[in-house]
């Protein structure tokens, strides 16, 4: 049996991968990526010329079952866009995949936006819980209203176009004024971190519209 590699990439800073990611990325057979295009540019930067396959969400159903297959002989290595597959982005299914037959699986370490926002979020962090992005349209409501007693911090991500949306979607909804932090374009050039409360976030980021992507951090349900 070879090994599947799950291997973070940077969220923005190139310098933010490991030296056992590059050791991994040009040791195994094939690198499977979210974007063959955006992971090219990465290998091409530290000059790694491992063939690429893509895989993402629109094909991994497909396509699962032989990449096992190969897995049987072939070491791969399975990297997202950014961060940690996975985490947001595809990869449970593959890993689920090989560790039912067998392969043996290896997560290296690494970089992934949720962490550094949290830490720096000032938010209790001792105990949270991730919630990746909130549903769009459909449950959406639902799901703020089971968070609504949640007492650990929250964490989600967000793209720029519905941050507004979602701080005042959670202040109406827990019909709290939490405290709160929105981290945006970690490790990029314009990273930025505003903290306050809800209402506080929600006037700042509508004066100024937001620009890069975002992980907001919330305050969980004080306990009475």
């Amino acid at each position: 049996m070879a090994t599947l590699y799950v291997v973070p990439t940077p969220i923005g800073n190139l310098q933010d991968i490991t030296f056992r990611a590059i050791e991994v990325l040009k040791s195994v057979s094939l690198i499977l990526a979210e974007d063959t295009r955006t992971t090219g540019k990465l290998l091409k930067h530290f000059n790694i010329e491992t063939p690429q396959r893509a895989y993402h969400m629109h094909n991994e159903h497909e396509i699962g079952a032989r990449l096992v297959d190969e897995l049987r002989h072939k070491d791969m290595a399975l990297v997202s866009d950014a961060g940690t597959p996975g985490i947001s982005d595809p990869g449970y299914l593959l890993v689920r995949l090989a560790i039912d037959a067998g392969i043996e699986v290896i997560t290296l370490p690494g970089a992934t936006a949720f962490v550094p926002a949290l830490v720096n979020s000032g938010l209790p962090n001792h105990n949270f819980c991730f919630e990746g992005f909130l549903p769009v349209k459909k449950g959406r409501k639902t799901k703020l209203e089971q968070l609504a007693s949640e007492t650990r911090t929250m964490v989600f991500y967000e793209s720029p176009y519905r941050v507004v949306k979602s701080l005042e979607d959670m202040h109406r909804t827990w019909n709290e004024d939490r405290r709160a932090s929105a981290s945006r374009e970690i490790s990029k050039m314009f990273e930025e971190t505003r903290r306050g409360t809800l209402s506080e976030l929600i006037a700042h980021f509508k004066n100024t519209p937001p620009k890069g992507e975002f992980v907001l951090c919330v305050a969980g349900k004080t306990k009475s």
